[in-house]
């Protein structure tokens, strides 16, 4: 793997570098990504783009960390989060093309153990079910096996999934998960006999001369060139995110990478899984076949109307998921993309095959209309398309997303009962509750409070705070996650907590929080205990 490090290096080497002009419409462009750093209050922003081959931009604006002088630059590291799924398909490609496995293979054959909730579909469930996000679970569901972080193995979280709750029809509708993309890692280990880490690094990263990119954050090193994250604690104050790593679902989103190293990345796929060249034969990722294969629908997504009229020259004339990648249209040019998300991360990456046009934007804020606009802007000036403010847009409609959440809970507050006290003493409510696939949750009370604890998840612990009867929120001690959540108890007759089910109070708390899916139930208490 060496000697093909070696020649992947000396071929994009060979590659002139020299920046050609850009087009009218970036000539302005630091200036335009600087208004939009400022508008969406996104402390570091990277970009990169690649047209025909070459790198014809790749930059850093801002700074990595709030109040230290260190600047973004093209090799600075950010979480690529979901972005990782692409290369977690290509490995299952590479592996297909090898003969080691197939994407129609059923996932029983590679991990006999696997079991889904419902026999049929963990019968029928195929390899490239587990990239297409068609298996019937809702969406994100148990995504709480490791989000925001737990203890968990990547082992235990796929073997969980046997108590998932299923939502919809196998292979019946769209639904984004990420805890299926950890069962396609176990499934590329044991195809090809080594770690998912070792596998991407031997085989892609090493290949592609992506010597920045990171296998999760667990993987940093001291002086490494990283960004730190931020998010909008209660939705309005800025502030840092933990760092944290994927290291039980990696294949999910673990990767962190520079726009530096993901211009290899886009080259590659670009160029039909080509690579380099060596003695006139062809270096190759992956086949031209199996490439058509990533790139085609597998699932189709419904397509709504934008959220605000400004949005409408974005809408697709066609939506839907193929493998590890979101596949549409924008001004009659066909995308091939995907966007990731992580704490205090958020990124895309675009190409558009028919222009041999790639762009990726990485940056430090967990609001997603600051990559969107710089890469629509680019994608304008490349398509020649008008002139359009995405900025403006994409703050119009984060505006109205806001406004929403703030509707949202005036109606909580129109609905809520004033004067009503707990059924019980508040001792009463203090127990440890357990969920078939998440595991345990504990009430406790201290100092004449409830306070709850997520037994496998050290970030997520909080205060309840009784809101009417027997419904409390619990309010999560660390502000950045903007995960609050309502807390019901259901009794029995005789005046037992029966059940306690959770939801997001905010309709903006991200996907993965999939606290609704949780049946908690009290643990009974041990003999003499």
């Amino acid at each position: 793997m060496l000697l093909a490090a070696l020649l992947a290096s000396h071929a994009h080497a060979a590659v002139p570098q020299t920046a050609p002009e850009l087009p009218a419409q970036l000539q302005d462009f630091d200036a335009y990504v600087e208004g939009v750093r400022k508008r969406f209050d996104v402390p570091g922003i990277a970009v990169a783009i690649v047209k025909d081959g070459r790198i014809v931009l790749e930059r850093g604006y801002g700074v990595r960390q709030l109040g230290r002088d260190e600047k973004v630059d093209a090799r600075t590291l950010f979480a690529i989060a979901s972005n990782t799924k692409a290369f977690t398909s290509a490995s299952l490609s590479m592996l297909a093309d090898e003969g080691k496995l197939s994407l129609d293979d059923r996932v029983i054959d590679h991990l006999p153990w696997f079991r889904m909730a419902d026999p049929y579909v963990t019968r029928e469930m195929r390899v490239r079910d587990l990239l297409a996000h068609r298996s019937g679970l809702g969406l994100g569901a148990g995504d709480l096996l490791y989000w925001p972080g737990t203890d968990y193995s990547t082992l235990e979280v796929a073997q969980r999934l046997r108590d998932v709750p299923l939502s919809g029809s196998f292979r019946g509708q769209y639904a984004y998960d990420n805890i299926l993309y950890g069962v396609a890692q176990l499934v590329i280990e044991q195809a090809s006999g080594q770690s998912y880490e070792r596998f991407l690094r031997t085989r892609i990263l090493e290949p592609l001369g992506m010597r920045d990119t990171r296998y999760n954050s667990d993987a940093l090193k001291p002086g490494d060139n990283v960004a730190t994250g931020y998010a909008k604690a209660d939705f309005k104050d800025l502030q840092p995110a933990p760092r944290m790593a994927w290291a039980n679902v990696s294949g999910a989103g673990g990767l962190y990478s520079s726009v530096h190293d993901m211009t290899q990345w886009m080259r590659a796929q670009l160029d039909g899984g080509v690579y380099g060249r060596s003695g006139g034969k062809e270096q190759r990722l992956f086949s031209a076949a199996r490439q058509k294969a990533m790139w085609s629908i597998v699932t189709p997504i419904a397509i709504g109307e934008p959220s605000v009229p400004e949005l409408a020259a974005a809408r697709p004339n066609f939506l839907g998921y193929g493998e590890g990648w979101q596949l549409s249209d924008y001004r009659g040019r066909k995308l091939v993309w995907h966007t990731g998300g992580w704490p205090g991360m958020v990124s895309r990456v675009t190409l558009v095959p028919e222009h041999k046009l790639g762009i990726v934007v990485l940056t430090s804020a967990e609001l997603p209309g600051a990559f969107q606009a710089v890469t629509l802007r680019a994608l304008d000036a490349y398509l020649d398309a008008p002139r359009t403010d995405w900025t403006a847009a994409y703050g119009a409609a984060l505006d109205k997303s806001l406004a929403k959440g703030d509707d949202d809970w005036k109606q909580h507050e129109a609905a809520r009962t004033l004067g009503t006290q707990p059924s019980l003493a508040l001792a009463k409510y203090a127990q440890t509750y357990r969920d078939p696939w998440y595991g345990d949750v504990i009430v406790e009370q201290r100092d004449g409070k409830l306070r709850m604890r997520f037994a496998r998840s050290q970030a997520l612990v909080g205060e309840l705070q009784h809101w009417q009867h027997d419904s409390f929120i619990v309010r999560w001690d660390q502000r950045w996650l903007n995960a609050d959540a309502f807390v019901d108890f259901a009794l029995t007759a005789d005046g037992k907590v029966r059940e306690l089910r959770m939801e997001s109070v905010s309709p903006n708390t991200d996907f993965s929080f999939d606290f609704h899916d949780l049946r908690l139930t009290p643990v009974a208490a041990k003999p003499g205990g």
